[in-house]
């Protein structure tokens, strides 16, 4: 979820009455801000928000069902989830690429931070601090091919 998004301020409260009861249905329940969490929303490949997923014995199925409490229990307790296609392998959040993914939403958000950093805080120009980044492309480019 982000706090910023109309549909996940729409089913917050369904959302924590439904990790109220996850005790009672034997579960897990959780939510991730992706604005907090950059890293795991490429590792999830989030495309719209919310996104929710089911996890059981690392193996991952996307829940697109109806957004109701009674729904979303329903998907627990009678083992709908056994009949949605899991997340296919490579696109899995525990893949080697799903890592990778995760680690180039790391560095797009240490990039943001640079670049924050030199406009912000040492009020250089942005089309300086554009021309410091493409600098440094050409230069780890170079430095790679050799």
């Amino acid at each position: 979820y982000a706090p910023w998004c109309p549909a996940c301020q729409q089913i917050e409260l369904t959302w924590e009455s439904f990790a109220k009861e996850s005790e009672h249905l034997d579960i897990t329940v959780g939510k991730v801000d992706v604005t907090q969490e950059p890293g795991l929303s490429g590792r999830f490949f989030v495309t719209t928000l919310p996104t929710i997923y089911h996890a059981n014995d690392g193996v991952f199925r996307r829940y697109r069902g109806s957004r109701t409490l009674e729904d979303l229990q329903g998907y627990v307790l009678e083992r709908k989830w056994e009949a949605v296609e899991p997340v296919a392998g490579w696109k899995s959040p525990s893949s080697i690429m799903m890592h990778g993914m995760a680690g180039l939403f790391h560095l797009s958000g240490w990039i943001r931070q640079i670049h924050s950093y030199l406009t912000g805080t040492l009020g250089i120009h942005v089309w300086i601090s554009y021309a410091i980044f493409i600098l440094a492309t050409l230069l780890i480019g170079l430095f790679l091919g050799l």
